[in-house]
């Protein structure tokens, strides 16, 4: 289990109810506040949250999506008894953006969120399924999002919005763990709970109910941010069969994913717990990012029983005990030398271990398509992938492995930085085996890139002219 200790402090700890009267002040649900209190209790307490590798063991699936039977009659009607939740809260601030990260170009001028809703759209019209889409926005999300959706006007269900807003906390001094005030920018005072605010949100804004009184068994969730993600009638009627409560596609690791979390197995019990980098001591990353020990990532693509969500949100008043995520950060994030603070957040893919039925499915990379930085966003934009009607937006890689792409971050760690040096776009990376920059690089038009390359750093701004072929190790240095 996460490490805690008790230093005997934690009784009617001032800063808690200082914290607790804002947020309810700022009209935060009831839920969300007992899940806040619950997690400041466990830090007041000493609690890390980490995750030790002594006391876990590698968790491997007990299903694969390729094992399963093809039943197009069951895959049908067991999408019609599921919904669709995609998280999107995010502003991608980590890729230097202000605005939702979802509204983000990604592919041939269409968004996260236009090849998200375009997947669900055809999706319904290839097997008469319901498939209503919800998404969980933040208050820096919301309107964003409402006014983007403007141009899908058969978007909606009857009966069901559009959206859910997630709730907000107060960030925490580090030094006494009690709200923060930046009366510089009061915004900043506020963090998001993680998206384990899933949960408390469905069940207090109604919607878990009105679901399940429209005759929706089952939930579908993913990060928008994943366009792998698309409901599959396979594994929505294996579920539906299956009778589990919870299950979580994980896929094969590679070296794109050695920061991503993945599932472990609890030694004490057996039980499935999902182990993030924010649970892991530094001296054990070592271990966290062994791909050989630990060969699986968690896509953050689950499928939930609603009558058992339910069950247990009733259990616990309405919010889930999840494991507790310290997040230590600045108050301002882009001025490091501002106050210290801790946020507190939980993941939803930690509810695993609150199921004792919880299956772990493994699929393929085709359905973990995750976009944390430029690298990835690169690789998108490239014809290493097409999405179109045709596929029904499904991405369908051009190329088998796909390439890694890894960028400077000095040049390129943000989008308007990767924009200004690809001002044509994306160079075709579907022959490539890898393409690594180092040092300033702008690439021109019509740019290939075939096998392994690597740019060298020379020193100062370079140009990879129109119509450049780089082709593997003799592409190293200047071309």
């Amino acid at each position: 289990m996460a490490e805690t200790t008790d230093d005997g402090k934690n009784a009617d700890h001032p800063g808690r109810a200082e914290a607790v009267a804002r947020m309810r002040a700022a009209g935060v649900n009831e839920p969300a506040v007992r899940a806040f209190v619950r997690h400041h209790e466990a830090l007041v307490s000493g609690a890390t949250g980490l995750v030790r590798e002594a006391d876990v063991e590698p968790a491997s699936p007990q299903v694969l999506l390729d094992d399963l039977p093809d039943d197009p009659d069951a895959g049908r009607a067991a999408l019609d008894a599921t919904a669709v939740a995609v998280l999107n809260g995010g502003l991608g601030t980590s890729m230097g953006l202000s605005v939702p990260k979802s509204l983000l170009p990604v592919h041939d001028g269409l968004t996260f969120l236009d090849v998200t809703v375009r997947q669900v759209l055809a999706l319904r019209e290839a097997t008469g399924a319901r498939l209503p889409l919800l998404l969980l926005d933040s208050f820096a999300t919301r309107d964003a999002t409402l006014a983007r959706l403007a141009a899908y006007p058969d978007l909606a269900v009857d009966g069901l919005p559009l959206d859910v807003l997630q709730s907000r906390e107060p960030k925490l001094r580090a030094d006494d763990l009690s709200p923060v005030d930046h009366p510089g920018d009061p915004r900043l005072e506020w963090c998001p709970p993680g998206h384990g605010d899933l949960y408390p949100t469905l069940a207090a804004s109604g919607v878990l109910d009105a679901l399940l009184e429209q005759g929706y068994r089952q939930l579908f969730v993913s990060n928008v941010d994943n366009l792998g993600a698309v409901p599959d009638a396979r594994l929505a009627a294996w579920f539906a069969a299956e009778g589990a409560g919870y299950a979580a596609e994980v896929c094969p690791r590679t070296e794109m994913d050695r920061k991503g979390g993945h599932l472990v197995r609890r030694r004490a019990d057996g039980r499935l717990l999902l182990r993030d980098t924010a649970q892991t001591a530094e001296e054990e990353l070592v271990h966290f990012t062994d791909g050989d020990r630990h060969p699986w990532a968690h896509t953050n693509n689950l499928w939930l029983d609603l009558i058992r969500l339910r069950e247990l949100l009733e259990r616990h008043g309405g919010s889930l005990p999840l494991p507790l995520i310290r997040n230590p950060k600045t108050v301002d994030p882009t001025d490091p030398t501002s106050t210290p603070v801790v946020q507190v957040e939980s993941a939803m893919g930690g509810a695993v271990e609150l199921f004792d039925d919880a299956v772990a499915v493994g699929v393929g990379r085709d359905r973990f398509v995750p976009v944390k930085g430029t690298d990835e966003l690169l690789l998108l934009r490239s014809d290493a992938y097409a999405v179109g009607p045709g596929t029904g937006y499904r991405l369908v890689a051009q190329a088998d492995p796909l390439p890694v792409v890894t960028l400077d971050r000095r040049h390129y760690r943000f989008v308007h930085d990767l924009d200004a040096r690809f001002p044509a776009g994306a160079p075709s990376l579907r022959e490539a085996a890898g393409l690594e920059v180092e040092g300033d690089w702008t690439f021109g038009a019509d740019v290939v890139v075939r096998g392994r390359v690597r740019l060298a750093d020379e020193g100062g701004a370079r140009r990879v002219p129109d119509g450049t072929v780089l082709e593997g190790s003799s592409a190293e240095g200047a071309p």
